[in-house]
């Protein structure tokens, strides 16, 4: 079997779906690349027997046929090739594989392609399009949240609910919660499932954020995702996700905003002298006043800032995770931030100020026992 490529078209194919093979494998085969050749069309894939990515790209064939090439020697050989034409000879006997570039010829043994795990099929699967940013930007707004806790599976993924009219995502670790509305997608039927954080993680770097079209499907137990001949298949997490509206206060009666670069930079500034392990940041709101306050008493550490903000409610106290803050800022679009609040023991709730067309974003984190 041979064929003839452009170095650097396929080091680009290759690279969006390398992050799907992990380094320590237990079985060897996962870490190469299947190489499927089916006319004049390339399709390459890889997989950690959870998440499958495929990519497929125009070359010069006569023939068909497959090939298992490991991924990490293939990858680093391209990656110093300028661009140029390879011809790759492979013998479907010996599985031996010959790559010839203009100034030289280098060989690696391949592996037996039947050894490859085979991909779930998509049998009995429902689908409905979105744009690539719509996911993109959803993604990159709930994936910080979620929980790397295995003993509580439900919370290591992302909650996607269906609605015939919207898409909500969901993510917490049971300390912070974001939940994200996308209006104007048409799905099928009601649905809710999970999506673990690895394949999601690799999506969010395989897509392009513009507004191409995006095919998402899903079945009993995998989620697929496919745009422009590339797809992702993983599986979902069979598990329960908790309820998360019971935990959504409803009534937060008072209204604190601030300027949102501001407030991130100053909480970034006095989090350096909160204790470590805490990241704890106290907020004392009095009046139209803000002021940010850090400690770290093991090693005399001390940091405080005030801030001017616009507030309606009593003057109260409450302490956050300064961490946990600064990303859910990262995740709000606008110039301004609305915290609402209640008491100092109940969850504070973060909200841009001005809403995007078609977005709703929320994001609920829990304060932190203030030590006076």
């Amino acid at each position: 079997m041979k064929f003839i490529v452009s170095s650097s078209t396929l080091l680009k194919q290759l690279q969006q779906i390398s992050g799907v093979i992990n380094s320590n494998t237990v079985l060897p085969i996962l870490e190469d690349f299947l190489f499927n050749i089916d006319r004049n069309e390339l399709t390459v894939v890889a997989t950690d027997l959870e998440t499958v990515m495929k990519v497929k790209l125009e070359v010069e064939a006569k023939e068909g046929g497959r090939i298992c090439i490991p991924a990490k020697i293939l990858m680093d050989s391209l990656k110093n090739l300028p661009d140029q034409p390879l011809t790759f000879n492979i013998d479907l006997n010996s599985y031996a594989v010959e790559i010839t570039s203009d100034n030289g010829k280098y060989k690696v043994m391949g592996e037996n392609p039947e050894n490859f795990p085979k991909e779930p099929t998509a049998d009995d699967t429902t689908s409905f399009t979105v744009t690539s940013t719509a996911l993109v930007t959803a993604i990159n707004k709930t994936l910080f949240a979620v929980s790397n806790d295995d003993l509580r599976p439900a919370m290591t993924g992302v909650f996607f609910e269906l609605t015939p009219t919207s898409l909500t995502f969901v993510a917490t670790d049971a300390h912070r919660l974001v939940k994200y509305v996308r209006t104007g997608v048409v799905c099928p039927k009601a649905e809710t499932f999970i999506v673990p954080k690895k394949p999601l993680n690799l999506l969010k770097s395989a897509l392009p954020d513009n507004d191409s079209e995006i095919k998402i499907a899903y079945s009993q137990n995998h989620f697929f995702v496919t745009h422009d001949g590339a797809q992702m298949i993983c599986r979902l997490i069979d598990a329960r996700f908790p309820d998360y509206k019971v935990v959504i206060p409803k009534d937060n009666p008072y209204r604190l905003t601030l300027v949102k670069s501001d407030f991130q930079n100053a909480l970034k500034r006095v989090s350096v002298f909160a204790n470590k392990s805490t990241n704890q940041v106290a907020l004392s709101i009095t009046g139209s006043e803000l002021q940010l306050s850090a400690q770290d008493v093991d090693f005399s550490f001390e940091g405080n800032e005030r801030m001017s903000c616009s507030y309606t409610g009593d003057d109260m106290q409450i302490a956050f995770n300064a961490k946990f803050l600064i990303e859910m800022l990262n995740a709000a679009e606008g110039d301004e931030i609305t915290i609402e609040l209640s008491t100092p023991t109940k969850a504070g709730i973060l909200k841009p100020s001005e809403k995007e067309e078609n977005e709703d974003l929320l994001m609920l984190v829990m304060p932190l026992m203030l030590n006076n």
